[in-house]
This record gives C-alpha cells, sequence and structure tokens, in this order.
C-alpha cells in the first residue's frame, strides 16, 4: 500500500474498498460512499496530497447512476477516490472547504454533468452559458449534440467589490493580437487592482463529449488537438493512458521519440514565451529575436517531421516519424545555433534595468498560496514547488535518473520575473536532454500494435507538458467503446492563480502578469 492509501485506510477503515483494474497498477482506485467522499479529501488534505483533478461520469451505461472522482497527488503517487451517486439524487458533499481548486472543477461538474455538489459556495454556470437551458447537461449521455440547443435570456453575476473610489475594468472577451477569447472583470482603486474575476468558456468546443463519438485510434488525434501548443504533450497522455489499458509495449525507440518531441514543443513555447513578456514590457526587440529562433525550431520540425507542430505523430503504440543521422545531425546543428543566440539574449535580458523594474516583485503568487490552489509546471515551480511529471511519473528516456540526471528549476519569488526565468533554465536542460537523446537513441521499431481495451477498462496518465502536469483518464464503454475521456489541461488550475496574483498590482501591469502565465484558452474550455 502506498502512503496515500494507508492514510485513507487509517481515516476510513473499512468504508474505503479499493477496487482492481484501474491502470496502470501504480494507481490506486478506492470507492467511498458519497457521504465520506469529503472525509477522504479532508484524509488527503491531513496528509499533504494535492488535489490533481475532479470529474463526474455518467455511468448509466452500466446500468449505474453517476459517478464522482477525486485524484490525489503526493510525489510520485497518484490516488482516486470514486464515489457512486444515484441517477435520481445526484448529489455528494463538495470538497471546496478543503481544496480550492474543487470551486471551479465542481462548478463545471455540475454545469456539464448536472451533479450537485451540496455546500458548495457557488453554482453559478461555468463553461456551460447563462443562455443554455438551465436542465441541459451536455455530458449526460441522455444529450444529443447533434440537435441545436434552445437559447434563453440569461445574465452572468459578477463578482463586485464597493467602496468610494472603486470602479470597474472590463477586459475582452475579445482580445488584440492572436490569442483566444477569455473575459477579465477588474475592479480597482486608481491604478492598484482589488480583485480580478475570470469568465472562461467562450472556446468550449465540446471535446470531451467528442471523444465518446470516436474510435480509440480517433481518440489520439482529437487528443493533439485539445490545445494546439500543447499537441504533443497531449498525444502522450492520452497514449500511455490508453497503452495501460490495453497492455501495450510500446518500443523503447519510440518512447525516446516521443521525448524528443516533447521537448522541441516545451524549447519553442518557451521562447515564444519568454519574447512576449518582455514585449509586454515594450522590450520588443527581445520578442523579435526570441521569435526567430523559435522559428528555426518550427522550421527544422516541418522539414524532419512533416509538420512544424508536430501534430499527429504520437500515436497509439508509438510515434509515426523517426529519425535518421542525417536528421540527428541537423537537430545538433540547429541547437547549437539556437543555444549560442539564446545565452546572448539572456545576457540582454539579465542586463536591462528597465526590464527588471517591470518584472521584479510583480504578480506575485507566493509559495504557500500557489500549494493551497495546488497549481503545477512553470507556475508552480516559480513559486517554490518541486513538481514535475518527468521525474516523478517517467516514461523512457526521463527514468534514466542516473544518467540524464534531469535539472528542475524553481525558484521562490513568484514573480514575473520567476516565471521567466524558470523558462529560461528549463530551454537549456530541453537543450541538454534533446542532446543527451540523440547520442543515446536505441534502435528498434517505432509502434507496435495497440490493441483495445477490455469492457469497464479505465486508464490513466500525467505527462509534464510544457505549462505543466496534463492528467487524461479514460473508460471504456460495456462494448470496449470511449465511455468518458477526462481531461485536465494544467490551465484548469493555474487560471485561479493568475486571479489571485493579480490584486495589489496596477492595471497596466495584467498583460505582463497574464503572459507571464500563458494558460490555454482552449485546454481549459474543452
Amino acid at each position: 500500500m502506498t502512503m496515500l492509501g494507508d492514510a485513507l485506510i487509517a481515516a476510513l477503515g473499512t468504508d474505503a474498498r479499493f477496487e482492481p483494474g484501474q491502470c496502470p497498477s501504480s494507481v490506486i482506485c478506492c470507492t467511498v460512499s458519497r457521504e465520506k467522499f469529503a472525509e477522504a479529501a479532508r484524509a488527503m488534505k491531513k496528509s499533504y496530497a494535492l488535489l490533481a483533478a475532479e470529474w463526474a461520469v455518467d455511468e448509466s451505461a452500466f446500468g449505474r447512476g453517476f459517478s464522482v472522482y477525486a485524484c490525489y497527488r503526493w510525489g510520485r503517487e497518484y490516488l482516486i477516490v470514486r464515489s457512486g451517486l444515484p441517477a435520481d439524487d445526484p448529489q455528494f458533499p463538495s470538497i471546496t472547504k478543503r481544496y480550492l481548486p474543487a470551486y471551479r472543477f465542481e462548478r463545471q461538474m455540475h454545469s456539464l454533468m448536472g451533479v450537485v455538489p451540496a455546500g458548495h459556495p457557488d453554482l453559478r454556470p461555468w463553461i456551460k452559458f447563462e443562455d443554455w437551458p438551465r436542465d441541459v447537461y451536455p455530458l449526460r449521455k441522455s444529450f444529443d449534440p447533434s440537435k441545436p440547443m434552445q437559447r434563453i435570456k440569461g445574465e452572468y453575476q459578477w463578482s463586485r467589490a464597493e467602496g468610494e473610489g472603486v470602479y470597474e475594468i472590463p477586459v475582452g472577451p475579445v482580445h488584440a493580437g492572436i490569442i483566444e477569447p477569455g473575459h477579465f472583470r477588474f475592479q480597482a482603486v486608481g491604478e492598484m487592482v482589488i480583485n480580478l474575476e475570470e469568465r472562461l468558456g467562450y472556446v468550449h468546443k465540446g471535446i470531451e463529449k467528442r471523444f465518446e463519438a470516436l474510435s480509440w485510434k480517433d481518440g489520439a488525434r482529437l487528443a493533439g488537438r485539445v490545445s494546439g501548443d500543447t499537441t504533443v504533450a497531449h498525444g502522450i497522455a492520452y497514449c500511455i493512458a490508453l497503452e495501460s489499458m490495453t497492455g501495450c509495449s510500446v518500443p523503447l525507440r519510440a518512447h525516446w521519440i516521443r521525448a524528443l518531441l516533447l521537448e522541441r514543443e516545451r524549447i519553442a513555447n518557451h521562447l515564444g514565451d519568454i519574447g512576449a513578456i518582455c514585449n509586454d514590457a515594450a522590450f520588443a526587440f527581445m520578442l523579435y529575436q526570441l521569435s526567430r529562433l523559435r522559428e528555426l525550431l518550427l522550421r527544422t520540425n516541418h522539414r524532419l517531421f512533416g509538420h512544424r507542430l508536430t501534430m499527429d505523430r504520437v500515436i497509439p503504440g508509438g510515434v509515426s516519424v523517426d529519425i535518421d543521422v542525417s536528421g540527428r545531425a541537423e537537430i545538433q546543428a540547429e541547437l547549437a545555433e539556437i543555444s549560442r543566440d539564446f545565452e546572448k539574449l539572456v545576457t540582454v535580458y539579465d542586463e536591462s534595468s528597465s526590464l527588471e523594474d517591470r518584472v521584479r516583485d510583480t504578480g506575485v503568487l507566493k509559495p504557500e498560496k500557489a500549494r493551497e490552489l495546488c497549481v503545477v509546471g512553470i507556475v508552480a515551480r516559480a513559486s517554490g514547488m518541486n513538481l514535475d511529471c518527468r521525474i516523478f511519473n517517467p516514461f523512457p528516456p526521463y527514468d534514466e535518473y542516473d544518467r540524464l540526471e534531469l535539472d528542475v528549476p524553481v525558484k521562490v519569488t513568484g514573480d514575473v520575473h520567476a516565471r521567466a526565468w524558470v523558462r529560461v533554465e528549463e530551454v537549456r536542460e530541453s537543450i541538454r536532454i534533446i542532446r543527451y537523446i540523440l547520442e543515446n537513441m536505441p534502435e528498434g521499431p517505432i509502434s507496435t500494435e495497440c490493441g483495445l481495451p477490455s469492457p469497464e477498462a479505465t486508464g490513466f496518465s500525467a505527462v509534464e507538458g510544457w505549462r505543466g502536469e496534463i492528467i487524461y483518464w479514460l473508460q471504456a464503454g460495456p462494448k470496449g467503446e470511449i465511455n468518458r475521456c477526462m481531461v485536465r489541461d494544467p490551465s484548469s488550475v493555474n487560471w485561479l492563480g493568475l486571479e489571485q496574483a493579480i490584486p495589489g498590482n496596477i492595471v497596466p501591469d495584467f498583460p505582463l502578469c497574464n503572459k507571464s502565465f500563458n494558460q490555454s484558452y482552449s485546454g481549459h474550455d474543452l
């Protein structure tokens, strides 16, 4: 038994039933009554576990009602707690008093699945908009996505701050540039922000519902489109969850090529983000130069792998592309050029006093608040949390600790500079990892037959994308089809961190703070 499993037994005793069949076997699934769902959360909180995800499932295809799930994480351990709910009374105790991320998870579950978190402080619709019929729940099996919904007249009730000199600033949902839509509502006094509330969901595409109509193979293609800038990481996460359900043994070379593509995706996005952070501080030179380096990498991707973002190159059972000797040499030459110019630009960043004035002590997310919000990835590591699935939940070659010696940068100031500098150090580390991969790539096949999962099988995966931990949970239906695909992008928790980092800053610093988080609208809205 694991530490979290032992803690659950100590708290609930025989009321906790550990269920076999969750894949991989290292992930424990425990069933408790719905009355004990919040008690399980309390036990996990006492064990210092983080809430990784919370979701609901319509299990009517199995002759049951609904189920609610919560996934907790501590170090290398993941533990899933499940509670069944009757179809005629899908109510369960909210865990928001124990875990702040449940605030948004449960609003979304209530809006899209119709389960009711009793005791939740705020059940305004989330993702589902206020002009949708109230009794329509898109993730239920009874919902027909082919039929248009009736539109009703609704109005979203924003949180408001009141007092002398307080005024509101609406930003979005349509923004300048090419970013996706999201609404930010500020209350401010003078230039000082005292409250920020986000309104997302404008790019809700019904992705989780769409999975249910696809084959397992086509599901991998959809996973690669959850968030286009993270296509490799989402593709790997989906495939690992599916492969765990089928017992598929992915060839070692395929794992290494996946890691190669994953690190190239990390470098490309970090280069773009560092430049964009500088640009929002009126330092356009850095944006242009880092965009040039990013373009070099994307063009190499296209030449060697047939796609600038390497979309659809990760498939169930392995990868669809290989790399030869000449390709390795081209990447080595490309990395030498990028590394040389990148270090010059880092020096420019580091020696710019005006830039430092904008990024230091701006948009601070303190370590204690970061842990309370269970943030992940760049945001977590900039606020003192040493979290990285490449270390705690690795696939080859990340599991070669003694040879690869992965170095995870962690800062404690939690400001814009810390989030930018984590990216700087991760670019350096990813370049080193890619060189290691190219020099030590094993020979062999790049794919194998994945097969199909058994009815009612469930699969889980956690993969470190460039933004942070991505989680997939898959459930096969009674005929072996996709019954549920739960996707938890890093943005699902990190958007909360942005809200908490903004109060106390001046209004002109919001774009700078927002870019330093740079969360995905698409990955969140699903």
